[in-house]
């Protein structure tokens, strides 16, 4: 028996990404967030002064990734008391979302609550243990019967940033349904606006928000965004202490278990924050390129006050705006992948290298200095008569 999936949104893209590639000067992806700068040199160094890796490593991970971790987040995100019991590194983040709710022991009858505008992986772990989706951003709307809720801050795709006051609304409903809440945190440390410049963006573990406990309530997090390692498939989780003790044992049984070198690497990176202020300002310097292009082409900008990507629309349908920039040469994500609220919107990544961030920008402008030489040309021809 097969299980019954959607299919996977890239692949739908093939017949834009061809015609894209007919550019005279080539394809631009900004359909994903995947990184294109260097991995810093001294994780790359921790990962291979830890490749005599003939033990089987620990799921919980070593004592000096939990210890990183910990610190990591009592430094960055304001987040303290964090035990070596209530963190567990994962391989990668989209694993664990998408494995969430088969190791809660969810099944058909159970709800998962996810924003309305989502990442796709989200519903997909609820379909793979035949659970009930349902899209909602209003505490107050979810309903009795609720197991698992995630919320996403900064918002793949739209960048939303939840204040503290959201993220404890959402808590306190999650508390009353008894129900575990899951913020899926990733792009924390790419905040573009302020009070956030400079500083990661609100935690759902910050004491503002969970109280005195963290009871309920998990954090999940990647080093592919801030540092590069979306080769290494580096993530990990952070929170109530007897859900992870849960978690962990299950992925004991499982096998899941994060490479020895990766680990090391991971608690490097963790232990340095000048690597990501310098991959912030890349991206930064990137994302006002593409953002000043687009707004001159005529696209309206929402959220996007933090990740990778900027959340745009003309108004009409999200695959017409993907063709229309496909003719271009620029290939990004219809904002249908992430739900009906997002038919009217695409996707642009701002991990494109900086030549081609350019290119594209280029591009962009010209399109419009085409359109207005196409309208003073009809004008001109239409006075004329």
């Amino acid at each position: 028996m097969a299980l019954t999936l959607p299919d996977f949104p890239w692949d739908t893209l093939a017949p834009l990404a061809a015609r894209a590639r007919e550019h005279p000067a080539g394809l631009i992806d900004l359909s994903v967030g995947s990184p294109v700068d260097p991995t810093p040199q001294f994780i790359r160094d921790a990962l291979t002064a830890a490749t005599d890796a003939h033990s089987y490593p620990l799921t919980a991970g070593s004592a000096a990734l939990r210890e990183a971790i910990a610190a990591w987040f009592a430094r960055r995100r304001g987040v303290t008391g964090l035990s070596d019991s209530a963190v567990l590194p994962t391989i990668g983040s989209k694993e664990f979302i998408a494995g969430l709710p088969l190791w809660l022991g969810l099944g058909p009858g159970d709800i998962v609550v996810q924003p309305i505008t989502a990442y796709p992986t989200y519903a997909l772990g609820a379909a793979l243990v035949g659970a009930t989706v349902i899209s909602g951003d209003d505490p107050a709307e979810w309903p009795d019967g609720t197991k698992l809720i995630w919320v996403n801050s900064p918002g793949n795709p739209d960048g939303r940033v939840l204040s503290v006051d959201e993220l404890r609304c959402a808590v306190d409903r999650a508390r009353e349904l008894g129900a575990i809440i899951a913020g899926d945190e990733c792009y924390a440390e790419l905040a573009w606006q302020q009070p956030w410049l400079g500083s990661a963006t609100p935690s759902i573990l910050d004491p503002a928000v969970v109280g005195d406990s963290f009871d309920s309530v998990l954090a999940v997090y990647s080093l592919s965004k801030q540092s590069n390692l979306a080769g290494y498939r580096a993530g990990f989780i952070a929170g109530c202490p007897a859900t992870v003790a849960q978690l962990l044992a299950v992925r004991k049984h499982v096998g899941l278990l994060p490479p020895a070198p990766v680990q090391a690497a991971m608690a490097a990176a963790l232990s340095d924050d000048e690597h990501v202020a310098e991959q912030r300002e890349r991206y930064r310097a990137r994302r006002d390129v593409l953002l000043a292009a687009v707004i001159a082409a005529g696209f309206r900008v929402d959220h996007s006050e933090a990740g990778l990507y900027l959340w745009v629309t003309k108004g009409d349908d999200s695959w017409v705006t993907a063709a229309e920039l496909a003719e271009l040469g620029i290939l990004c994500a219809p904002g249908s992948f992430y739900g009906t609220s997002g038919g009217r919107h695409v996707r642009l990544a701002i991990t494109a290298s900086d030549d081609n961030i350019t290119v594209a920008a280029t591009r962009l402008y010209d399109s419009v200095d085409k359109i207005a030489h196409s309208l003073s040309g009809s004008i001109g021809v239409h006075g004329g008569n």
